[in-house]
């Protein structure tokens, strides 16, 4: 018997490995095949022979967009707002979550029902388009960070979390004469770092990526997001032939550089700040996606 639990106990290891090394080449492919098609000559790149490696050696792309100053705000904005959405949402749905935690607090049951009704139904982008007019919220940094200060779904996971720790260490606390806010920062906020790791590495990532809210409610280009320059240069350029403004041609034809090259040099560019946060948050990140899975 214990032979052949050993035997099946392999084969669904080997299964894992195999099913792990096809997600792995299936993740990893257009990742490479982007930076390598970022650093080939022309001439490769149009006759599609780029698969993972480069061929021949070009950075014409890169200097291309480097010459932008349009990428340097971009980049500035997009930190910005990644940030300061983050940082929000972090404050404001752990500001929520933890008296709906505390068994005596009167709005409990109300809070809970208003959240609650918030993940079924959304009033829509153009009453929230009006909404942002009529707060004079329109072309402002603010319009970026605000709108995801709090979320029901993080609010919930956020409460899960808070009540698996043991109610005596807030009893405790109250006896020894700790307020509220002391109680939240001192002893929750501190025992909460998985949490807090796991959606602020989701924060950063959703609003770097983010460009659509940009698009509509931004008209100054000066505020524009690096997502929205990147959509501009998928834009501008053509990928089948190239096409694009004058000044545009004349640039790739003196820097020797396909469309292909400029395109998929920026999305290289748009992913680096999260491939170097990401290691940093890692250790956080098992302990953090488990939260709310066993108790609700």
């Amino acid at each position: 018997m214990v032979g052949k639990e050993s035997v099946g106990s392999k084969i669904f290891d080997l299964f894992n490995i195999l099913l792990m090394l096809v997600l792995c080449v299936v993740m990893l492919y257009p990742f490479l095949h982007v930076i390598a098609v970022s650093l080939s000559s022309s001439e490769p790149i149009l006759r599609g022979e780029i698969t993972i490696f480069p061929k021949g050696f070009n950075v014409g792309g890169y200097k291309y967009i480097l010459q932008d100053p349009f990428l340097y705000s971009g980049y500035a904005h997009s930190i910005i707002y990644a940030l300061g959405s983050t940082l929000f949402m972090l404050t404001f749905t752990s500001l929520m979550a933890y008296p709906l935690t505390i068994q005596d607090f009167m709005a409990k049951k109300f809070l809970s029902i208003f959240l609650i009704i918030t993940m079924f139904f959304s009033g829509g982008l153009i009453p929230s388009y009006l909404l942002a007019r009529n707060l004079h919220l329109l072309d402002t940094y603010w319009i970026m960070i605000i709108p995801g200060c709090v979320s029901a779904f993080n609010v919930f996971l956020f409460r899960s979390f808070y009540q698996s720790i043991p109610s005596d260490l807030r009893e405790s606390a109250v006896i020894d004469g700790a307020n509220e806010v002391q109680i939240l920062t001192k002893i929750y906020l501190s025992l909460s770092k998985p949490l807090l790791a796991t959606f602020a590495l989701f924060g950063i990532v959703g609003s770097w990526n983010g460009w659509f809210e940009a698009l509509v409610y931004l008209q100054d280009e000066n505020k524009y997001p690096l997502q929205l320059i990147l959509r501009k240069y998928l834009f501008s350029i053509s990928f089948d032939s190239g096409t694009g403004t004058e000044v545009m041609q004349a640039m790739m034809a003196q820097m020797n550089v396909n469309p292909k090259n400029i395109q998929m040099a920026i999305v290289v560019i748009a992913m680096f700040p999260i491939m170097v946060i990401y290691p940093f948050l890692q250790k956080y990140f098992v302990k953090g996606v488990m939260i709310g899975a066993v108790k609700g």
